[in-house]
């Protein structure tokens, strides 16, 4: 599988902060240049209109953001649920039986834990996600091989669909990984910022002087729009999912006498 990103999910949270701070500064800079000395108090009809707009935006963007993190971390709860039930049910087989799928499903929790301390490095999750694919071969292998015996009729009912669902939860959660809020959106989301900080510097320069005020109604749109992105990147940053991870980390309590 290739993890392809799209243009603005390649940075990072904090370095898209930086240059949306830097650039909503220029722009208050360019407005008050524009303005020229004449001060200029009244918000207009235009002006409420554009705040309203990115007031708006950002709600939605974080709204969207939020819904996808929680999501992520429903889906790394059921795959952690769905492996452990695998193992679990591998205890219906004969005791040298049992004892391959449990060796095979110990690599295979090392191979997922791997995937998720890999990051966003292409490489290494390619490679986990190579290596707990040809895992799981070995264990359907297995599980296919003993269903056409009668005698482990029963096991096999249990097991064949807990590997579905083990298997299905990867392609969902690999899907989910990938999925961000759209380029569009977070472009317009910049726009947006940008163009308030133009138009306050133009329409309230007080004679070109810079406001302190205005400098910290920039940082809180940049701290409001770090937190959106730091979200909407959970494999990375400062809000990360590590503790909804441990779930599959604690799998390895299953095979501690092994």
């Amino acid at each position: 599988m290739e993890i392809k990103l799209s243009f603005l999910s390649s940075f990072g949270a904090i370095e898209l902060a930086v240059a949306l701070f830097l650039a909503m500064l220029l722009a208050y800079w360019i407005g008050l240049t524009l303005a020229g000395r004449k001060p200029r108090s009244k918000i207009g009809p235009v002006e409420s209109a554009v705040l309203g707009l990115l007031a708006l935006l950002l709600a939605f963007t974080f709204g969207n953001s939020s819904s996808r993190y929680d999501l992520r971390r429903h889906i790394i709860v059921e795959e952690a649920n769905d492996i452990g039930t695998a193992i679990l049910r591998s205890d219906l087989y004969p005791e040298e039986e049992r004892q391959g799928f449990r060796a095979d499903f110990k690599e295979y929790v090392e191979a997922r834990i791997a995937f998720f301390e890999a990051g966003m490095d292409p490489e290494k999750n390619v490679e986990a996600l190579h290596r707990a694919d040809e895992i799981f071969k070995r264990l359907w292998a297995r599980a296919a091989r003993l269903a056409q015996d009668r005698d482990n009729l029963i096991p096999s009912n249990q097991m064949v669909p807990a590997l579905n669902a083990m298997i299905d939860i990867v392609t969902t959660r690999n899907e989910g990984s990938l999925s961000t809020v759209p380029d569009s959106i977070i472009w317009m989301l910049f726009a947006l910022c940008w163009i308030n900080s133009f138009i306050i510097g133009f329409e309230h320069s007080e004679g070109g002087k810079w406001r302190p005020g205005v400098i910290v109604f920039i940082l809180a749109i940049t701290i409001a729009v770090f937190i959106i992105l730091d979200l909407d990147r959970p494999r990375r940053g400062l809000i990360t999912l590590e503790p909804v991870n441990q779930n599959i980390v604690a799998l390895r309590k299953m095979f501690v006498n092994e």
